[in-house]
């Protein structure tokens, strides 16, 4: 059996990595309300006037994006001290598959950057009123579809978590389907919108499916994190 020091790490590990997931939850949450505010689609016009009007609220949605990036880090680690006992190998990749995104997404963030300088007339000084619109939908096209590639590594990474999740004895087995699922969702999302973008919407309904999958996996570790049972892999220590 596990001695009671074990078993208090595994509860404390789940809770933290529960904190670590629901802080990350709600900075993404605040992105995606952010860039509602300010872009609209189709419209440099009304998008460009937005980003010199609501500058600040959107450059609190960029600090929130690179916020996550590093809050991301931390859960990663906190659900590999969680899982690593279930299955290394797939922990490891797990935490493999975030850390290769980190970059990415700081360098993504700098073409929202550019837009609301190019909006503002703060580069390109030269550039008519149209020019100047054009060119910061540009940027900020170029920013949606580095989104988009990050969405393959937010996709992949679900698969192992969903395997660990599955494989082991303190979490529904159920919750690790849904997550693999669901990370399948995120990759299928990000190569229709790069290859076939007008058939986006056919797979939408895989966003609610990675989305339900993380939030309970969210509430679970919160919630039930500390009636975790024995691990087999940690049985007779």
């Amino acid at each position: 059996m596990l001695t009671n020091e074990v078993e208090l790490s595994l509860r404390k590990s789940a809770r933290i990595a529960g904190m670590w997931y629901l802080f990350l939850a709600i900075t993404g949450s605040y992105i995606l309300f952010a860039r509602q505010q300010v872009i609209v689609g189709g419209n440099a016009v009304a998008t460009v006037r937005n980003l010199v009007e609501n500058e600040f609220l959107y450059r609190t949605g960029i600090v929130s994006s690179l916020t996550s990036s590093v809050l991301f880090v931390f859960l990663v680690l906190a659900l590999y001290r969680l899982f690593e006992n279930v299955n290394k190998s797939s922990a490891r990749l797990m935490v493999a598959l975030v850390l290769v995104q980190v970059p990415i997404s700081f360098v993504v963030e700098t073409f929202n950057i550019s837009a609301v300088m190019i909006s503002k007339g703060e580069i390109w000084k030269m550039l008519t009123i149209e020019e100047r619109q054009d060119s910061a939908m540009l940027f900020l096209k170029i920013h949606g579809y580095g989104v988009s590639t990050l969405k393959i590594f937010w996709g992949l990474w679900l698969l192992p978590l969903g395997r660990l999740v599955y494989q082991s004895l303190f979490i529904p087995k159920i919750l690790g389907v849904i997550l693999i699922v669901g990370g399948i969702g995120y990759v299928l999302d990000s190569l229709t919108n790069l290859l076939l973008p007008e058939y986006r919407q056919v797979i939408a309904p895989f966003g609610l499916v990675h989305s339900l999958g993380e939030i309970l996996i969210i509430l679970w570790l919160l919630i039930k994190g500390a009636a975790l049972r024995t691990p087999p892999s940690l049985q007779g220590e």
